[in-house]
């Protein structure tokens, strides 16, 4: 990877981590219509700290009082006494269950998962369930139903929010899309639902890039070219995001998710078309960056010998 492709990724990611398009299918989607190599999944995992510090930095108050409210209570033997605590505990239980199947379906996510056909699929499917959403809204607001702020989300409302988020192991899907989908699904409104869903993403985005730091730090950190590009993605991504956060908080107070249901549907259409003349190699099984389990520099070693 040149500097300049991880420039260009941390500035994907940045944009596409929060907004309901799927950071980990853009990434997986212009490499390979600039030829360039697949970042991997670990890469993605890591650089995506910088979306996580951003976030952290945006929504700094209310972690503040969500960690204080437990601190206090748990020293004072009380459990969810207050909205604050009620709100962190429900963000750790709504973390589970992608923890979970992360870890259950870990090498199907970083190898045929990773296929532009699952991406393409995914960004479609999601667009028309995120549009049946919609359709769930206005039929609220014709209604008059009221519909939920932050201090009115429930621990049902937080566990399905949590399954939701779920799908996002699949690239394509979207974190921020699966988990707004669901939080519209669930009554409440659509910047609630994004505000919630950005809070329930910092735990999952924190041991995803804890955990494939670790597990791939050999190669992720092989030479100082590769620290300095992972430096760079991570930076850039960081910046961006923050903007990107502010952005579609303010968005959403006024506008429906119709645009980028929109964009879904094109770029996964466009993304078919690709793969069915040829223009593009879907990728994402075992031997498509890995044989056998050997490295590639190692396969062109044997093979010569």
């Amino acid at each position: 990877m040149t500097f300049f492709q991880a420039l260009v990724i941390g500035i994907i990611q940045g944009l596409t981590e929060f907004l309901p398009i799927s950071s980990n299918a853009h990434i997986r989607i212009v490499p390979a219509l600039l030829h360039w190599d697949d970042p991997g999944a670990a890469f993605t995992a890591v650089i995506q700290w910088g979306t996580l510090v951003a976030a952290l930095i945006y929504f700094r108050l209310d972690i503040i009082h969500f960690t204080s409210a437990v601190i206090s209570e748990t020293l004072d033997r009380r459990f969810c006494a207050s909205p604050n605590s009620r709100m962190a505990w429900m963000i750790a239980v709504g973390t589970v269950p992608v923890v979970v199947f992360g870890l259950l379906f870990k090498h199907r996510i970083e190898t045929t998962l990773r296929s532009l056909y699952v991406i393409s699929a995914a960004m479609i499917g999601l667009a028309l369930v995120l549009m049946i959403a919609e359709w769930l809204v206005h039929w609220r607001q014709r209604h008059l139903r009221k519909q939920k702020e932050l201090g009115d989300i429930g621990w049902l409302d937080s566990i399905i929010i949590g399954f939701a988020q779920s799908l996002a192991l699949i690239p394509g899907a979207s974190r921020s899309g699966v988990t707004i989908t669901g939080g519209l699904f669930q009554g409440l409104t659509r910047e609630t639902a994004a505000r919630f869903s950005f809070l329930l993403s910092l735990p999952a985005i924190f041991g995803a890039g804890l955990f494939e730091l670790y597990k791939e730090r050999h190669e992720l950190l092989a030479t100082q070219d590769h620290v300095w590009n992972l430096v760079i993605a991570t930076v850039v991504s960081g910046i961006v995001g923050y903007a990107t956060i502010a952005f579609l908080l303010n968005y959403l107070k006024k506008h429906t998710t119709y645009l980028f249901i929109i964009y879904r549907v094109v770029v996964g259409s466009l993304l078919l078309v690709l793969l069915f003349t040829g223009r593009l190699s879907p990728g994402g099984d075992d031997k498509d960056n890995d044989k056998e389990g050997i490295p590639q520099n190692q396969v062109a070693v044997i093979v010569q010998k």
